[in-house]
């Protein structure tokens, strides 16, 4: 009787560590926020009014979390318009120990003929267009600050570059089957970059930049809602993918936070 009262108990346990195992959860990051308002269109309409980032990385961000929401569970790092720094959306991955993390970005050039979507991972690089984006989404760290996070930067690189990698590529293939087609809009590819944000959440993170806010025709499609949602599709069976293949790959163990 009482070794099957042994054995019930480790049953349970383990379907309780089962469902633990299972349980992925996701940190979804729409960029900018409050007085960040990020990149702007160029003026729109009679009225010349400016679309911002900040309204569109938060549309599509809660498009995303609706659909990851049926399977995992998920945070976002804001739901209104509002201030975050990027110690908070750290602190925020950190709390509910986020498996990965996914920062929702739209770019901008000065001319407003640049196009199309990428998606970045953290990882050194030399490419000088690149770090113009860089600068732009890093322009909040200065002094002491920026000198302890790019230390802080190396550190991560080597922890968690080869997964995000992995990541990246996932969700950004899934994109371009998505979206570059039925769109028309360019693939721009995965590339590599020194952003903060992915670095202090120190777990495996992607940066979508979801198109240009400045070229007028594309600023037009990413406010559609049919726009918006073949790209949160995208990016959701992307997660779901990487997920899979995680799991295929590490016998069902779900992945450790690296720090």
């Amino acid at each position: 009787m009482i070794i099957l009262k042994k054995i019930t108990i480790l049953f349970l346990f383990y379907l309780l560590c089962g469902q633990t195992i299972l349980a992925q959860t996701i940190l979804i990051d729409p960029g900018h926020g409050g007085e960040d308002k990020g990149a702007k269109s160029q003026p729109i309409g009679v009225k010349k009014y400016h679309i911002y980032e900040k309204e569109l990385s938060l549309q599509i961000s809660k498009r995303i979390y609706k659909k990851l929401s049926k399977k995992y569970k998920v945070f976002l790092t804001r739901s209104v318009d509002r201030s975050v720094s990027l110690q908070e959306r750290a602190n925020i991955a950190e709390k509910i120990k986020a498996d990965i993390f996914i920062s929702v970005h739209i770019n901008a050039s000065p001319t407003g003929k640049s196009r199309g979507f990428e998606t970045y991972y953290l990882d050194n690089h030399k490419n000088k267009a690149i770090k113009k984006v860089e600068a732009i989404e890093n322009r909040n760290l200065k002094g002491e600050a920026f000198m302890v996070h790019r230390i802080l930067t190396d550190l991560v690189i080597e922890r968690t570059t080869s997964t995000s990698k992995k990541l990246a590529s996932s969700i950004h293939g899934r994109i371009a089957r998505e979206i570059s087609k039925s769109y028309g809009i360019t693939n721009r590819g995965i590339k590599p970059g020194l952003f903060y944000v992915l670095a202090l959440t120190k777990r495996p993170a992607v940066l979508l930049e979801a198109g240009f806010i400045t070229n007028k025709k594309e600023i037009k499609k990413m406010r559609s809602k049919n726009y918006q949602e073949r790209f949160a599709k995208a990016v959701a069976i992307g997660v779901d993918n990487y997920f899979k293949k995680l799991k295929r790959e590490s016998g069902n163990k779900k992945q450790p936070v690296l720090f």
